[in-house]
Order: structure tokens, then C-alpha cells, then sequence
């Protein structure tokens, strides 16, 4: 158990599935005290349960990352229950790949709304916990998707993502001495986002992209979890995992 994780305060976004989830269990395993937000409660209550059986601790809410005023409500009560907050880990997100030209507005909408509003409110949330500390970790989970985008289909989504890669740097530059800023980049890994579009053909592209490359879920929770595990002085401000063979 590492001594740099040990004790520490989380809160994970889109903690019921996938890469949130594989996080929550990783670092409850390295000794944090993890708080899970997402909207599935009962995924919520399964993943709360695997980790406090197992000895860990855990606590979980019922959100939606798009209602700025749950995030704060999170952040305070979590505060208020533990006395800090040292990390807050942004990972809920929406992948609706669909070529422009199908116009799927809503979509892009939900993409904005989820993968760049939903970091912002929750470092809206953090930041002043974070200021009165003068410490604190924002983690945020984008994509190999912000570093090209992923056309033909994927030029909303990519926008989301280089902008959480963005938002991520103007955090590290702003707070430089107070906190940590750290970005993390996936490519293709097991979870439900590749189910995320209403076009069937970018879908099942997408599909069939996971079931060649994708690579398990808690290779991106070792990523955070060494992040989280640095000492005070030292940041890691960005990581960028893919499959060995994927080219994108």
C-alpha cells in the first residue's frame, strides 16, 4: 500500500462502469476513501459493495454530471464527512460518433454537456476546496481522440476531448504551486462507450474497432492510480495509453 495514496479523499465521476469503476476499485484497494458519483445507483451500490467487501471504503451518490449544482453538493458533503478532499477524478463521458453531414445535434449536445461541462462544474466544485487546502489532485480522463481527431465520425467527440486536454493544461498553469493537474489520454478500452451513438453504422464501426484493440479497464486505473501516488512535489500532468497494436 502506498503511503502517497494512502488516506486520501476521492471522488469519481461515471464510477459505475468501466474505467471509472476499475479506478474506484484500484485506488480503495491502494487504501483511499472513495466516493462514487454516477446516475445508475443500483452499478453504484454493486461497485460500493465489491469494494467495502473487500475491506475498502466507499460511499456513493446518485448524480448527473451535466447539473453543476449536484457536483458542488457532492464536493461539500464529502468535505463536511471526511474533512478534505485531495483528488476528484472527471471521467463521465459520452462517445456518439456520427459523421457531421447526419447532423445529429442533440448528440453533440449531450457530448458537450457530459465530456467538457461536466469538468468544468466539477473543478467549479473542487477548486475552492482545493484553494483553502492548498492542495488537491483534478484528474481528468480524455481520450487519444484529442490528440487526432477520429474522422470520419468523430468530430464532435474529438473536439470534447481536446478540449478536456486544454481545460487540464489551464488548470496545471493557473494553480501551479497550490495543486496538480493530470490528463490522461485512453485509446480503445473495455467499457460501455463504444455503445454511445444512435448512428448504426458509426456504432458498429466502433464496435468492432473495441473488439480488435481494446485492452481491460484497469490498465487506465494503474495510470491514475500512479499519478495519485507521486509525491507532493512532483505532478504527473499527462499520460496517453493505447493498445500495443492500435495505430490510432
Amino acid at each position: 500500500m502506498n503511503n502517497n495514496t494512502q488516506e486520501k479523499v476521492v471522488i469519481i465521476t461515471g464510477a459505475s462502469s468501466g474505467i471509472g469503476e476499475a479506478v474506484a476499485k484500484r485506488l480503495a484497494g491502494d487504501g483511499t476513501i472513495v466516493t462514487l458519483a454516477a446516475r445508475r445507483k443500483e452499478k453504484l451500490e454493486t461497485v460500493r459493495r465489491y469494494i467495502t467487501d473487500a475491506g475498502g471504503r466507499a460511499s456513493f451518490y446518485q448524480m448527473d454530471v451535466t447539473k453543476k449544482e449536484q457536483l458542488a453538493e457532492i464536493a461539500d458533503s464529502v468535505v463536511k464527512q471526511y474533512g478534505r478532499l485531495d483528488v476528484l477524478v472527471g471521467n463521465a463521458g459520452l462517445m456518439a460518433v456520427a459523421p457531421l453531414s447526419t447532423r445529429k445535434v442533440d448528440e453533440w449536445d449531450r457530448m458537450i454537456d457530459i465530456n467538457i461541462k461536466g469538468i468544468l462544474y466539477g473543478i467549479a466544485a473542487a477548486w475552492p476546496i482545493f484553494e483553502r487546502q492548498n492542495s488537491g489532485h483534478f484528474i481528468n480522463i480524455a481520450s487519444v481522440a484529442g490528440l487526432r481527431v477520429s474522422a470520419p465520425g468523430g468530430t464532435v467527440y474529438s473536439a470534447t476531448k481536446y478540449a478536456v486536454r486544454a481545460i487540464s493544461e489551464g488548470v496545471r498553469i493557473e494553480s501551479a504551486g497550490k495543486f496538480r493537474s493530470t490528463v490522461i489520454s485512453p485509446g480503445y478500452i473495455e467499457s460501455e462507450l463504444m455503445y454511445g451513438s444512435s448512428d448504426e453504422a458509426a456504432r458498429n464501426s466502433v464496435i468492432s474497432a473495441y473488439a480488435q484493440y481494446a485492452i481491460p479497464a484497469p490498465t487506465i486505473a494503474d495510470a491514475v492510480a500512479y499519478a495519485v501516488s507521486q509525491p507532493t512535489e512532483a505532478s504527473i500532468n499527462e499520460i496517453v495509453v493505447r493498445a500495443t497494436a492500435q495505430e490510432f
